[in-house]
């Protein structure tokens, strides 16, 4: 599905799944024991899906609320016949230790917490119940750092963790949060409330109830549909220009940057191609500035050799560029 376009209509007592899902396949699915998670688990059972290993982290922020969260995911996963997986992390310590936020902290835990699940259940996919709210929020996230555009979540994406590869999919990521609020009162669903959520002490919380409230007070409408609408279209327009430089062939055998046909692209596309060959070869940190600086090898009076992170270098030699140490 190109660019994945928001498509959303609710029927009452029922939640659609993401029709990419193979309901036969064995999955772990990361339960917090709150609403999203928990009508994802009823909606995968109802479906048929029932290859499933309950995931579950303590992250030990709300003293004996989160023990009991723990305790309400292990009856779930009794009551249904399910294998789970608890554990415990002092996500708080794990903060100040770091010297991260706790919303970061916590988001690393868990990551290594599946890591070691899909390490003894060899199973490798895992279920999250992200929502179209949820991606809005991160949309709006990143185009307020100006990092990434109006990019937000995809059905499918690849998580590495040490060496541990993980394949997150979203099922729920084309429904909206209203949508799980009706089911969840129309089926009379049990699930655990996590006040902190409507704290401000997240971005992603002021997002949520702060500024996402205010943009529909001004609006007169939802803006999530909108927000997703307007990340469905780039989204479509990103996959075009990568299969265009796909199609372009800007890479030689030996994976090395080819510099005739980069010098006669625009420099949007010359842009491009030279962020996918960085971030091909690992090169973090690829900012702006980086790749300005990376575009003047272009220019054959210029220096050959331009600085990267990782004590590694961007060369130009024989119309060739690559990297090297």
């Amino acid at each position: 599905m190109v660019g994945e376009p928001f498509v959303s209509s609710h029927t009452p007592g029922v939640l659609s799944l993401d029709p990419r899902l193979k309901l036969r396949q064995s999955y772990l699915l990361g339960i917090s024991g709150g609403r999203d998670s928990v009508a994802l688990l009823h909606t995968l059972l109802a479906a048929g899906c029932r290859k499933l290993t309950l995931c579950h982290l303590n992250h030990q922020t709300r003293g004996l609320f989160s023990s009991d969260d723990a305790a309400f995911v292990r009856d779930l996963a009794e009551k249904n016949g399910l294998p789970f997986e608890i554990g415990r992390m002092n996500v708080p310590r794990l903060a100040e230790q770091q010297g991260h936020s706790l919303e970061t902290a916590a988001r690393q835990a868990r990551h290594q917490f599946f890591a070691e699940c899909a390490k003894r259940s060899k199973c490798s996919s895992l279920l999250l119940a992200h929502h179209g709210d949820d991606n809005a929020e991160t949309i709006l996230f990143n185009l307020f750092r100006g990092s990434a555009g109006l990019k937000g979540m995809r059905f499918s994406s690849k998580l590495k963790v040490d060496r541990r590869k993980l394949t997150i999919l979203r099922p729920f990521l084309q429904i909206l949060r209203s949508e799980i609020d009706d089911f969840a009162e129309e089926t009379s669903m049990f699930y655990r409330d996590d006040a902190t959520n409507f704290e401000p002490i997240a971005t992603r919380n002021r997002l949520r109830n702060e500024a996402i409230p205010l943009l529909e007070h001004i609006m007169d409408r939802d803006p999530v549909p909108g927000i997703l609408r307007a990340a469905a279209i780039c989204n479509e327009q990103e996959d075009a220009l990568e299969d265009l430089l796909e199609h372009l062939q800007l890479i030689d055998p030996q994976g090395r940057l080819f510099l005739p046909k980069l010098r006669a692209l625009p420099e949007t596309l010359q842009r491009r191609a030279l962020f996918n060959y960085l971030k091909a070869n690992k090169i973090k940190d690829l900012s702006a500035d980086l790749l300005n600086r990376c575009l003047t090898l272009l220019d054959p009076e210029s220096p050959a050799k331009e600085n990267l992170p990782g004590k590694k270098f961007l060369r130009r030699r024989a119309s060739r560029l690559f990297v090297d140490k």
